[in-house]
């Protein structure tokens, strides 16, 4: 099978901790992560929200499609240097900045949009992000969370340091959000197709590595897309990954 690695000269080295564009074998997490991004750009109205924060940006792709709907600025907060030297140059347009979550380097009201995407699993202390995005986040400004559903996520990832339920995530943020959408990211109907014949195609990926998949499942991987997830309200508990939108409480 050719590599598509070849054709994302840049891109960055896989460690498992978060997952990047240009790697053929990660393309269904990196496409499941994209499918969370792309539901802002397409129901937020980025382009209204004046400056924007993407906390834990990783790689940057999330940022760069913020800026891409119109966002005055776009701001990506991360830990890790590398990371960041990556940001700067593969995406120049934003802003890398690096900073703890939990304590930023930022003066309250700062941002009309934050969001923190698959990020607060890797969290120690949770509570303390979130009030620290109620403080960045302006008054009239919209908080989009994301986070692996406990429920129905493979466990032993080393990288999490807790991982949620839709009532654990949502009773983080009450104290300080007022939550407006209650969302859960699904297979769409290519995934639950493949799924109904081959079983879950998120056990088949971990168990082997990406060497010993067959075609069937090689194939699936390479062209799953960022529309073959669907975000929608329901029942939570079923749902792959967890999505909140809020604003903060005055």
């Amino acid at each position: 099978m050719e590599s598509h690695e070849a054709a994302f000269p840049q891109v960055m080295q896989l460690t498992g901790e978060r997952t990047a564009p240009g790697i053929w074998h990660e393309n269904y997490w990196f496409a499941r992560h994209d499918a969370a991004y792309r539901w802002i750009t397409a129901n937020l109205a980025v382009e209204r929200t004046g400056r924007v924060l993407d906390a834990g940006c990783g790689e940057g792709y999330g940022a760069e499609l913020l800026r891409l709907a119109g966002a005055e600025s776009v701001t990506g907060l991360d830990y890790e240097h590398t990371t960041l030297q990556h940001v700067r140059r593969v995406y120049p347009q934003v802003n890398p900045v690096r900073g703890n979550l939990v304590q930023t380097p930022f003066a309250a009201g700062t941002f009309g949009l934050v969001t923190s995407l698959q990020t607060i699993e890797h969290l120690w202390e949770q509570p303390r992000f979130i009030e620290e995005c109620a403080r960045i986040v302006e008054a009239t400004g919209t908080l989009v969370l994301s986070t692996p559903n406990r429920l129905t996520f493979p466990s032993g990832n080393w990288y999490h340091t807790r991982e949620l339920t839709a009532a654990e995530f949502v009773e983080l943020l009450e104290p300080h959000f007022e939550i407006t959408q209650a969302l859960g990211l699904h297979h769409g109907s290519t995934l639950s197709a493949w799924e109904a014949r081959y079983g879950s195609c998120v056990d088949a990926q971990l168990a082997t590595g990406h060497d010993e998949w067959d075609e069937n499942l090689a194939g699936l991987v390479q062209s799953t897309h960022h529309e073959d997830f669907e975000i929608r309200p329901g029942n939570l508990d079923e749902s792959l990954d967890l999505m909140l939108v809020a604003t903060p409480k005055n």
